[in-house]
């Protein structure tokens, strides 16, 4: 198994050694009227607050907790450069600020970024001085842009229907990085299994003709391949074969039941002197559709997933701990679950490393707008190639989501332009990576899609296996009032999947709230969530399923965990139903607190 990274490093497959924490107490400041840039509050100003980062201000975690719309606030913070930094590139770096942001450093700015769910990054070494340091970050974020993704953040105040509490600013981790002038600045690794190949694209940072790159692989310690390479341009590739792979095919392979990862550092030399050196790891899997069937490495897969929004009690999207996170990941396997459908939002790196390396299917998923405009098409489609790029190298995510249920473009039966819109996103899905699936509009309304996704909410089993005992009992029944496809587009084999159903609620802790139907006792919540189940798992027409959802979230009380991760009954009777086993009704009490 890959070696696990420092528990912080918020960029788990891309690690160097020498870097600094900037979470923790910043100073903090609301600019309700806008006066912060005309007084230069980036040049020497106290702010009158003290905020936790990376905790959005209306989070708990954050010390301050209010859910009041403050569309524009300030952070400060001092910091020292230590010594052994010095003479090399100093690098800021932003997990996520939601939405936009600016970044001044000694009351110089050194960069501006748009979008709430990637990461940015300025070198920062010009604008730096001898001892104290002052980073100074201004975000905004406009409470009611519909055209702005936004995901399940809400464009009102108190949270209510499928909308929760907003996240307004730094709400991943910030880090300095140091860096020789001459470093690595990106790779892409690519498996390919049916070669016994991992092909790696690498880009260098100002290399010179005699500069060599050191590709060295290993699989549990034991060396499997190593790579000298000539520097002659920036960017290249190199397909490098896995000679211990085709002998040990099966032990190798990763998966959900064999989450196999294949370490890999990467040394850049100039004249036998290490310039740079990242550590990171890959697996060797393949997603693709056979025969009209969705197969996992060559094989047919059942996909069985559990819809995941990703929310905290105390830091609504920004987890708790790393601890957190990595159970999170355990309880969806301890159901049974092979996979997650992240919801409506770009997930935090660090959930996709324990998703790689405990062995969990991720569908990722781009937090949409509501609204359609042109502009919001330019933020969707710049925002959605960084998420796409940043995830690329993770063995976990097997399937992209652009559009959810038509949000963003509500018109798409009868808007020629928003129809192209869809057909755009899914083809610039598939320009920056041919190796996943896409799935144009998760739901209903679908163009070019490699999946025909479904949401259908209906609880009843005998209705249900009805519904999916063939194609056109599907397309009668029209579940959600929605068509299935746009106009100009039909069904043409693809696998079919109910990507949404369930929703059970039941109230298990002192939350209160909604679901799609109700269950009353642990009983009734066992035998509603079978009936469900079970009639997608006997139908000849569903290749998989996920489940509506993994916790409650706010108002919402229809997760199979409470929102603090209690499980409302015995998570091996959950597990049982999803492997179509029978289970012990005398045994469905949940064994709450021991995890």
């Amino acid at each position: 198994m890959s070696k696990l990274p420092r528990p912080d490093y918020p960029r788990p497959q891309f690690q160097r050694n020498e870097w600094i924490n900037l979470n923790g107490i910043w100073q903090f400041e609301f600019d309700d009227h806008d006066v912060g840039i005309k007084e230069e509050w980036f040049h020497g100003k106290d702010f009158s607050r003290g905020i936790r980062v990376p905790f959005a201000y209306q989070s708990q975690l954050s010390g301050i907790g209010e859910v009041e719309f403050h569309d524009i606030v300030w952070y400060k913070r001092t910091f020292h450069i230590p010594s052994q930094m010095n003479d090399q590139l100093i690098f800021l770096h932003f997990g996520a600020v939601d939405y936009r942001a600016w970044v001044w450093i000694n009351g110089q700015q050194v960069c501006f970024h748009e979008g709430g769910h990637v990461p940015f990054h300025a070198e920062i070494t010009p604008f730096l001085r001898e001892g104290e340091n002052e980073v100074v970050v201004r975000a905004e974020d406009p409470s009611d842009a519909l055209d702005q993704p936004r995901g399940k953040q809400y464009w009102k105040e108190e949270s209510e229907s499928i909308f929760y509490t907003r996240t307004t600013g730094i709400w991943q981790t910030v880090w300095l990085e140091a860096v020789s002038p001459t470093h690595l600045e990106r790779v892409w690794m690519t498996p390919d299994i049916d070669r016994d190949e991992i092909v790696i694209e690498y880009q260098v940072r100002n290399p010179l003709p005699d500069d060599q790159l050191e590709i060295a692989i290993t699989f549990d310690g034991n060396p499997v391949a190593t790579e000298l390479i000539q520097l002659h341009h920036q960017r290249s590739q190199r397909a490098i074969r896995l000679n211990d792979f085709h002998v040990h095919h099966e032990g190798r392979i990763w998966s959900p039941e064999h989450p196999h990862l294949y370490d890999v550092t990467f040394t850049l030399r100039r004249n036998g002197v290490n310039l740079d050196q990242v550590k990171s790891y890959f697996g060797m899997r393949k997603i693709s559709i056979e025969q009209g069937r969705i197969c996992l490495n060559n094989r047919p897969y059942y996909m069985k997933l559990v819809l995941d929004q990703g929310y905290f009690p105390d830091g609504l999207l920004t987890p708790p701990s790393d601890e957190a996170i990595r159970r999170d990941v355990q309880l969806t396997k301890e159901m049974g679950f092979n996979g997650v459908r992240k919801h409506q939002k770009v997930e935090d790196p660090r959930y996709l490393y324990w998703a790689d390396r405990l062995g969990l299917l991720v569908w990722g998923e781009m937090a949409n707008s509501y609204t359609y405009s042109t502009d919001g098409v330019r933020r969707m489609t710049q925002e959605w190639q960084q998420a796409v790029e940043r995830d690329y190298n993770h063995p976990s995510v097997v399937v992209w989501v652009p559009i959810n249920e038509s949000w963003g473009v509500p018109h798409l039966l009868t808007d020629s332009q928003q129809q192209a819109h869809l057909r755009a996103m899914v083809h610039l899905t598939k320009s920056l990576d041919a190796t996943r699936l896409v799935v144009s509009n998760d739901g209903w309304e679908h163009a070019d899609s490699d999946l025909l996704t479904v949401h259908d909410y209906h609880p009843y089993k005998h209705v249900l296996k009805e519904r999916y005992a063939a194609y056109n009992h599907l397309t009668s029944s029209l579940p959600a009032q929605r068509p299935l496809y746009i106009p100009g587009h039909t069904y043409q084999g693809e696998p079919i999947m109910v990507t949404e159903f369930g929703g059970i609620a039941y109230k298990k802790s002192d939350w209160e709230g909604w679901g799609y139907s109700g269950a009353t006792d642990d009983q009734d919540f066992a035998e509603r969530y079978e009936a469900v189940v079970s009639a997608l798992l006997e139908s000849p027409l569903v290749q998989g399923f996920c489940y509506t959802q993994l916790t409650d979230v706010e108002q919402e009380i229809n997760g199979l965990l409470t929102y603090d991760r209690q499980p409302k009954i015995n998570l091996d009777v959950i597990r049982k139903i999803n492997v179509g086993k029978a289970w012990d009704h005398e045994k469905i009490e949940a064994d709450v607190g021991v995890r």
